[in-house]
């Protein structure tokens, strides 16, 4: 007989069976695809940002929901000790901007080579093609694990960790809400976050394939009339509306998404004031007086961004730079510091990094991991309501919550 199961191969599973291994386990290791880790193996571009070098207080103050949940978890195993795990198990790691930690060799496979060595030298059993049917319970408390294959496998302990629902094809399906929905826990809407945006119009796919640097970006809930979100970064724009870094990090901000709640503003411009950018307009008109005003903001703006800024303006195609007048020039200023977009809705959520929502941390015991609903029932990852900003973070998350779950089966 087991002393425990882990349901889900990913980053906190194997944690977890590594953890309660170590502290002389029994551990079975199921997993529904043909081998473990497969998401483990996209994360970072398949680099694998496995943490943040940061602090505990710094992945608390990340996380965009329940935060205060992670306070036990995160210092008990931090990203320090992630570091050092990982490279006591042989993979070197690097830290680049924004104290993001990957491997040396950059490739995610790695993190989850190292990881499945370590199982497999602790002894944790590990199966590949075996999705679970059923937790039962007896009494209330865990009993048993029921294969799809109709097989049962008992156990007294019995770890959740299938991931969210974002990337389903990868196994993360939302398959483990479903099972803890069954044996009575709660689940928070489960919703797309760190994901692209939609917009209406033509606008973008006018200008699809264009990344910008360093520009600001300031989210506007209409609805409730107060700025959610204020950074400054890179933005990607597409056919259907908005990405890149700053824009998936606005997305955490905006959980009650409705068509046109939210307006994204863009400051093309940000290192001049109003100011300073009408003075280098007048320069680079002055300098272009007789060409066509379109063929003359080459220095100012990219050129895939130039006819749309035009259009915004009301400015007709063949208007020349000594026509436009003071008040168009001081609204043209004013469109490049203030880009507006309306947001129609998330992109879905098999293409967000994360989904939030889950099993509600209320009914969790934040020191163990263990539900206080169902006695030897535990959570570790992204199946909980849990949920942090790109840059290592997530998956740190999914590391801590891991490490405390094996240490208390």
């Amino acid at each position: 007989m087991h002393d425990a199961i882990v349901i889900g191969a990913g980053a906190a599973g194997m944690m977890a069976a590594i953890t309660a291994a170590q502290n002389g386990r029994r551990v079975l290791l199921l997993e529904k695809n043909d081998r473990p880790g497969r998401k483990l193996r996209i994360t970072g571009k398949g680099r694998c940002n496995v943490t943040n070098d940061c602090g505990p207080l710094d992945v608390i103050q990340a996380a965009t929901s329940n935060g205060r949940f992670l306070y036990s978890c995160v210092h008990g195993f931090s990203p320090a000790d992630t570091m050092a795990f990982f490279e006591g198990l042989g993979v070197p790691l690097k830290t680049e901007r924004g104290n993001r930690v990957f491997p040396v060799s950059d490739n995610a496979q790695d993190i989850v080579d190292a990881l499945v060595r370590d199982c497999e030298a602790l002894g944790v059993e590990l199966r590949t093609g075996c999705p679970v049917a059923e937790i039962r319970t007896d009494d209330g408390a865990v009993r048993s694990v029921r294969l799809k294959n109709g097989e049962e496998i008992a156990a007294p302990h019995v770890l959740i960790a299938c991931g969210g629902s974002s990337y389903p094809t990868t196994g993360s399906d939302g398959s483990g809400v479903r099972l803890a929905r069954r044996l009575g826990h709660t689940i928070t809407p489960i919703v797309p976050s760190l994901v692209p945006l939609e917009v209406a119009g033509e606008d973008c796919p006018a200008m699809q394939g264009l990344s910008l640097r360093n520009v600001g970006v300031q989210v506007e809930d209409t609805l409730r009339k107060k700025t959610v979100f204020n950074d400054f970064g890179e933005l990607l724009f597409t056919h259907f509306g908005l990405s890149g870094p700053t824009v998936l990090r606005a997305s955490a901000h905006m959980r009650e998404m409705s068509p046109r709640r939210y307006r994204i503003h863009i400051d093309l411009k940000p290192a001049l004031s109003a100011e300073q950018l009408d003075a280098r307009l007048l320069r680079d008109l002055e300098k272009n007086k007789n060409r066509l005003f379109c063929n003359s903001l080459g220095e100012l703006l990219p050129s895939k961004l130039i006819p749309v800024a035009v259009r915004r303006l009301g400015a007709s195609a063949d208007m020349r730079c000594n026509s436009l007048t003071r008040e168009q020039r001081r609204r043209f200023g004013a469109l490049l510091k203030d880009f507006i977009f309306e947001i129609t809705g998330f992109r879905p959520i098999s293409e967000a990094i994360v989904t939030c929502g889950g099993v509600d941390v209320r009914e969790v015991d934040p020191k163990t991991m263990e539900s206080k609903k169902v006695p030897g029932l535990f959570f570790a990852g992204e199946v909980l309501d849990l949920d942090a900003y790109t840059g290592g973070f997530n998956l740190q998350i999914a590391f801590s919550t891991g490490y405390a779950a094996g240490n208390h089966i």
